[in-house]
Formats: structure tokens, C-alpha cells, sequence
């Protein structure tokens, strides 16, 4: 393996809240558990993104935060939007994006979703079956469509293999059923969220650029390529940097489509939006489930119905600071507030926290800004959903 990709070569630097949070954290007295967003930092990784990967277009996936500060200002910057809902077009046409800079990239749609997005003037719709073509074909007349290719999202944190996408030559036949309908056609994947494997790419592109070879043949025309996401968050394990994937991304593109596409796409939620944001919660109660146990149970008033629906399965392994850190520690089991067996945050992934921390401390869990505030429930157990404030 070069070091292209190797992991270990080229990893992400440990970031911190920004000086903004922090101030914001010094001077506000809002209740916990609350999430603060600075929404300068989105604006500096989209910018890093747009360096890193300059042939692509970005579509930022709304679902990681839909908030309107994040939406107002990607509006600004130029970026494009993936939304998963009416909802979401709803949301960005009032942050002023143009309804032609919006792909509607859920594979899952009613038919009067499909119709409610065309008459909002979204034009690019994602499918995976011949069932959800036809739906764009009838409700949305002339729309451009985006066949999503199954991955399976090995080297991935947060896996998404087993709901969307279809195997190769599913997407050859769709592809050219498209072509038939006179509809412009495109290839679409996704290798996971954070995902840590720079060949993830490579590996996918090639088995695209056949896809397209063959769609060709068959009398379709597929003219662009949509990356996708997976670029990551800072979290407790190391992860490559943005220079990184960009390029491998862009060798990639170069290696399997040295002619060039009329657009490459991009899809990035986690990476724009993760490290902007952190979540404050306070520690409810320390414990010990019998005397001879050498872990503590820390509960918090945050847990999986409270935005970090992301630790299932210990998937996403958040950073965590203390107001006693560098003092002695042990090993820790961290749980929710709720009256729900469920809402165990980490059991299995050894972390450890100081045993000073005691009932009434904060602990902020870092880079917090993605997947937290749209995972909230509205009111599950009678608590109240997750706060957020945008500097």
C-alpha cells in the first residue's frame, strides 16, 4: 500500500473547540445539555474541501444540520445541498438556495414528495430500483437522475451498505431504462461516514467507470459521477487529512476517468459540520453497580435520545473534556438520563475519566456539530429535546 494510503501517514490533527465556544461556554448560563455551533468553522472546512477536491461540486448533506445559520452561510459560499426530504428543500429554499443547486438524493420517496420537489424547481432525484425510476419519470417530467451503486463501506465508522444502493449491473439496466426516457443519467455511491480508507474511492470509480462503459453501450448516456460523502470528524481514533483525500480522490478521478465528466459531485455532512460544534452535558450521578466493580457508571442529562444516537454500537467514539483533566482516571461506563436500558453510551470502548468528576460537572463531548440536533427526540421520557446555539 503507498502512502497515499496509509492512514498513519497522513492523520488528522487532535482539534479543540474554538475560542468563540469557548466563549460562549464561559458567559452563558443555558441549561444542559446544549449543542453551540460556530459556523466560521463550517465556512473554513467547506473551504478546505473546495481546495482539496476543486473539480467537484459540493452538496452539503442537510440531514447532518439543517440549521439555518449553517444553511444561510453554505448558501453564501456557493455550495449546493442533498436533502432527504420536502422538509429539507422546504428549509433550504428559505436559507436562498437556488432550487436548481438541490439534489433530493433519498433512494425512498413518495410520489407526492417527487412532484412536490418538482414543482419547487428540483430537478435531480436519486434512485436504486426500476420501481422508484419510474415514480421520477411520471412526477417529475424531464428530472436528471442519479443511480445509487451498493458499497459496502468496509474501512467505515457508520456503515450505509444495507439500505440503498443496487449491485452493478442493476445500475447498467436502470441506467439505460433512464436513457429511454430521455432523462440525463449519473452514477452515484457512498463508501460510509467516516470513513478512514483513502482506496475507498479508487476501488469504487473503477467498478463506476464500468458501469458506464456498459451503459454507454447500451445506449445511455451517464454523464456524471456523484462521490458521495465519508469524509470524517475528529473523533477519538486518527483519521486521514482533507489533503489526503483529496487526493486520492483526485488520482482516482484521473485514473478512471481521464476524459472527465461533465460534473463531479460531492456529498460532505459530517466533515463540514462534526468539529464546528460541541455538546455540553452534566454529569447526573457516579456510581458503581456493586462494591468489587472497578468501573464507575457515569450518567449524563445527554445521551442516545438526546442526540448521540451515533454511539449505537459504540460506533462513533466522541472525544470527551473535563473540568479535571490530567488528573488521575479510571476505567468508565458512560449512560444516559433516560428510563431506558438502551441508553448506554460506551461499555465496550475503554474510556477513562478522572475520579474527581462528580454529580453537577460538565463534560463537553467534542466535535458534536453533526447527527446530533436532527438524532434529538422531541420529548422521549418527558426530557426535553437537545438545545442549540449557533456563534
Amino acid at each position: 500500500m503507498s502512502d497515499l494510503y496509509n492512514v498513519a501517514a497522513v492523520t488528522t490533527p487532535i482539534s479543540s473547540p474554538s475560542a468563540k465556544i469557548d466563549t460562549f461556554l464561559r458567559d452563558s448560563d443555558a441549561p444542559t445539555p446544549f449543542v453551540v455551533i460556530d459556523v466560521d468553522l463550517v465556512e473554513e472546512r467547506y473551504a478546505q474541501l473546495v481546495q482539496a477536491i476543486p473539480a467537484a461540486r459540493v452538496y452539503y448533506a442537510v440531514k447532518a444540520n439543517p440549521a439555518l445559520p449553517i444553511l444561510r452561510r453554505l448558501v453564501a459560499l456557493g455550495s449546493a445541498f442533498d436533502v432527504a426530504s420536502p422538509a429539507e428543500i422546504d428549509r433550504c429554499l428559505e436559507a436562498g438556495a437556488n432550487p436548481d443547486d438541490i439534489s433530493y438524493g433519498n433512494t425512498i420517496k413518495k410520489r407526492r414528495d417527487i412532484a412536490y420537489a418538482h414543482s419547487c424547481g428540483v430537478r435531480r432525484y436519486t434512485v436504486d430500483v426500476e420501481a422508484e425510476l419510474d415514480k421520477v419519470a411520471v412526477e417529475a417530467p424531464g428530472a436528471s437522475v442519479c443511480v445509487r451503486l451498493r458499497h459496502d463501506c468496509g474501512g467505515a465508522d457508520w456503515p450505509l451498505s444495507r439500505k440503498f444502493g443496487a449491485e452493478a449491473p442493476d445500475v447498467v439496466r436502470v441506467l439505460a431504462l433512464a436513457g429511454k426516457a430521455g432523462l440525463e443519467s449519473g452514477v452515484s455511491f457512498h463508501v460510509g461516514s467516516q470513513q478512514r480508507d483513502l482506496s475507498a474511492w479508487d476501488d469504487t470509480l473503477e467498478v463506476v467507470a464500468e458501469i458506464v462503459e456498459r451503459a454507454r453501450n447500451q445506449g445511455a448516456n451517464p454523464s456524471f459521477v456523484n462521490l458521495g460523502g465519508g469524509f470524517p470528524g475528529t473523533y477519538r481514533e486518527a483519521a486521514p487529512a482533507i489533503d489526503a483525500y483529496g487526493a486520492a480522490v483526485r488520482t482516482a478521478l484521473a485514473k478512471w476517468f481521464p476524459l472527465g465528466l461533465t460534473e463531479v459531485m460531492v456529498e460532505p455532512g459530517r466533515y463540514l459540520v462534526a468539529d464546528a460544534g460541541l455538546l455540553r452535558s452534566e454529569v447526573v450521578l457516579v456510581s458503581r453497580r456493586s462494591p468489587a466493580d472497578s468501573e464507575r457508571w457515569i450518567y449524563l442529562d445527554c445521551g442516545k435520545f438526546h442526540g448521540l444516537a451515533e454511539t449505537m454500537d459504540e460506533a462513533i467514539r466522541y472525544r470527551l473534556r473535563t473540568p479535571h483533566d490530567g488528573q488521575t482516571g479510571g476505567p468508565v461506563v458512560l449512560a444516559g438520563p433516560t428510563c431506558d436500558s438502551a441508553d448506554v453510551l460506551y461499555e465496550k470502548s475503554s474510556y477513562e475519566l478522572p475520579l474527581a468528576l462528580a454529580e453537577g460537572d460538565m463534560v463537553d463531548i467534542l466535535s458534536a456539530g453533526a447527527y446530533t440536533t436532527t438524532y434529538s427526540s422531541v420529548g422521549f421520557n418527558g426530557f426535553p429535546p437537545l438545545q442549540e446555539h449557533y456563534v
